[in-house]
């Protein structure tokens, strides 16, 4: 049985409000050569109906790794986390919070709700870009991830 590639690569689900910080990630990630689908939700409300492919995201794929930030509108980035780790059909995809906080509570707190990584967000594009790499290298080419449930 042929497979195609694309249908094979782990989708990726971006949360985040931002615009410009949205434009990077898709920079970094083309810069990088990385294939795999970024899907955008820009607040937490729709982070959560993606996830549960309600209203205009009824045929979303599973994503396979969030990108969370956690100042979002509607719903923050906390609370979306929380839900996530609570459901049990959405538990296991892993969840990498990538923020501008460096606040020591929230590190704490983001840990505490079971993100799998925190990660404070640079504002220069160059390191911003290593830092999208590295996590492209770390979940797609050190860790083995969870099968992803269609």
């Amino acid at each position: 049985m042929h497979s195609d590639a694309a249908n094979d690569l782990i989708h990726i689900l971006l949360v985040e409000d931002s615009p410009t910080d949205v434009m990077m990630t898709r920079e970094a990630l083309e810069y990088y050569k990385v294939l795999n689908p970024l899907h955008v939700a820009e607040d937490g409300v729709e982070a959560m109906e993606y996830l549960r492919r309600e209203g205009k995201h009824s045929n979303a794929p599973r994503p396979g790794l969030i990108i969370l930030d956690l100042n979002l509108p509607k719903k923050s980035g906390r609370e979306v986390l929380e839900e996530l780790k609570e459901d049990s059909d959405l538990m296991r995809i892993p969840v990498v919070v990538l923020t501008t906080s460096k606040s020591e509570e929230d590190v704490a707190r983001t840990y505490g709700l079971h993100a799998n990584c925190y990660i404070s967000k640079p504002v220069d594009f160059a390191k911003f870009a290593e830092v999208v790499c590295s996590i492209k290298d770390f979940w797609f080419g050190v860790v083995t991830l969870p099968a992803v449930k269609s």
